[in-house]
């Protein structure tokens, strides 16, 4: 083994900005001039806001580069591997010296992303070298019943982390109580909001702790079959899947009496989902499965009962099944000492939005939200004011400014009109109109409605349409309340959680924000300047040129003046498209 390595994180956000360049880069001086340095590649490490990052290790210690091009490739191995003169000004974090974003990484607690960014995702070996496969074991040697391995669950705390938040050892148990010849595992890999990015990650960074989570949970229960509902748009979570699934039955640790333990037999699946948003609801995705239109149906019974082809089968997230292997190997105690006391452990966030540093994060539950956006996030963009957060992915709610002290948990959350969610985390600010917020995740969950509740279907095409009355200006007295009204009908009459959540975004921001809504419906005004049929354009006479260029570039030609001479807007043609605004060189073109 070389004493120099250079892995590159080819996560798909790293490749998207243009990782696999830079990987290319390397490997071929590294083949080229027959250097002596190892060449890895590892997932996604969080640090998006970085990409694309390369980490260093060599004799001393390791360095993380961010934000690295084919010419700070280069950079690196002439400077850092043949100088041994590391680029400190592209070194965003590192073991030896007080990097720019090390508190990014050092203020988490990271037990699902403990692999993801540090370990090959394509090499078995990398995940057993750091525990991987070791809590089966331990499960074997100890010779571990079922019951006590879902009581290890159950008195860790640990509560499903893709929305509901329900005990899960609970419902293992529930599973368990079941009398059946063959029972069923699932991993809902398929949830439609912005933290199926972490999902995606973690399946692409770390697809044996989902693998081995759920053969643990597959013993407990008495399942002998499994299967991963993934979506297809995720290709490299997939490919890497089905690399670990075989890499795993070809060492034993999938397929009959694994560890030569009778019982303990686990046949392994990837079912490609087409990317319903609907088929996270739990009765949908056993649907999809089935080969059925993916469609939720009434419940009970619950799947613990009457699941996959009416059989008794668990359903857990990946978040949820990539802690078990942790909470089996260091046991309850360890696990439960971060949290709250009923939320316990920590939670993944997809932190996104007008936030300095996006990514992934993990953190112990009871950490504020303001704690995540400013310590972890590192602030709002550009200076601008924090005005709310998104929670919970599109049917989830928007928090305001003044309860950012918030801690995050199930209850805490649940308070504010909120929900924990699979982890989305939008941080919005001064910017953003709610009321359009609101439009936007509404038009979502309307056009992944399946259509079966009538509620659901039409009543959320109701709420869109006043919302789009609302911001072209032709808002209406008794609109709120009419949304009010719909959003309680919808909820509470809904079939699956869809329905029963996607008015709250409009809730909340009815809740917190109700003086926009009013402005957009009694003073034909969008406070934070985005409704643009609700815009006025003027030109600032003082600062007017007469240069011509907003009139040449108006598609409507409502703008009149001669060259060297003050233009005017006429407002009666005006379609506030905005050109003018982004074309005007001397800021001499406003809008209220």
């Amino acid at each position: 083994m070389a004493k120099f390595k250079i892995i590159v994180g080819l996560g798909s956000c790293g490749i998207a900005a243009g990782a696999k360049k830079v990987y290319d880069k390397i490997k071929d001086l590294k083949e080229n001039e027959n250097l002596d340095l190892d060449l890895d590649i590892t997932s996604c490490i969080g640090m998006c806001y970085k990409e694309p990052l390369v980490e260093v290790i060599d004799e001393n210690g390791s360095y993380l580069y961010g934000e690295i091009d084919l010419k700070k490739a280069t950079l690196i191995i002439e400077n850092h591997f043949k100088q041994k003169l590391p680029l400190l000004e592209n070194i965003v974090y590192s073991n030896k010296f007080k990097a720019s974003e090390n508190n990014f990484i050092n203020q988490q607690v990271k037990i699902v992303l403990k692999n993801c960014g540090k370990i090959n995702p394509e090499n078995i070996n990398d995940y057993e070298i750091n525990d991987g496969y070791k809590a089966i074991k331990k499960i074997v040697e100890n010779n571990t019943n079922r019951e006590q391995i879902i009581k290890t669950i159950v008195e860790s705390g640990l509560r499903g982390r893709g929305g509901g938040g329900f005990l899960t050892g609970l419902k293992w148990q529930f599973a368990f109580n079941e009398k059946a010849e063959q029972k069923y595992i699932i991993c809902n890999a398929d949830e439609g909001d912005p933290g199926a990015f972490m999902d995606r990650s973690v399946l692409e960074g770390d697809p044996h702790s989902v693998i081995e989570g759920m053969t643990i949970a597959a013993y407990a229960i008495g399942a002998t079959k499994g299967y991963i509902y993934c979506r297809a748009e995720y290709p490299l979570a997939i490919k890497r899947l089905n690399i670990a699934i075989n890499q795993a039955i070809e060492k034993g640790y999938l397929g009959e009496n694994i560890f030569n333990k009778q019982g303990l037999n686990f046949d392994l699946k990837v079912k490609e989902g087409a990317g319903a948003f609907v088929c996270g609801e739990e009765t949908a995705l056993i649907a999809s499965i089935e080969g059925k239109r993916g469609m939720p149906r009434k419940r009970p019974p619950f799947p613990a009962k009457s699941g996959l082809w009416g059989k008794p089968t668990n359903i857990n997230n990946v978040e949820t099944y990539a802690n078990v292997a942790w909470i089996i190997l260091n046991g309850s105690e360890a696990y439960a000492k971060y949290g709250t006391e009923k939320s316990k452990g920590t939670k993944v966030f997809a932190l996104a939005g007008k936030v300095n540093r996006s990514g992934l994060v993990e953190v112990p539950m009871g950490m504020t939200l303001r704690d995540i956006i400013f310590k972890l996030g590192n602030g709002i963009k550009d200076g601008k004011r924090f005005k709310a957060v998104q929670l919970g992915g599109p049917s989830g709610g928007c928090i305001p400014e003044y309860l950012a002290d918030t801690v995050v948990d199930y209850d805490s959350l649940k308070a504010t009109g909120a929900i924990m969610g699979s982890g989305g985390l939008i941080v919005m600010d001064e910017t953003n109109c709610m009321v359009d917020v609101a439009k936007y995740f509404l038009e979502f969950t309307c056009a992944e409605s399946c259509g079966k509740c009538t509620f659901c279907r039409i009543g959320t095409k109701r709420m869109l349409e006043i919302l789009e009355r609302i911001t072209n200006g032709e808002g209406k007295n008794d609109d709120l309340e009419k949304l009010e009204n719909l959003s309680e009908l919808i909820k509470s009459n809904s079939l699956c959680g869809l329905g029963q959540t996607a008015p709250n975004p409009v809730l909340t921001t009815i809740k917190y924000f109700r003086d926009e809504y009013e402005a957009h419906i009694n003073h034909k005004k969008c406070p934070a300047k985005v409704c643009s049929n609700l815009l006025t354009y003027n030109i600032i006479p003082e600062k007017c040129t007469g240069c011509t260029i907003c009139a040449t570039k108006c598609p409507v030609k409502a703008i009149d003046g001669e060259r060297k001479k003050i233009h005017v807007i006429n407002q009666q043609i005006c379609t506030k498209c905005g050109i003018c605004f982004t074309k005007c060189k001397f800021n001499a073109i406003e809008f209220h």
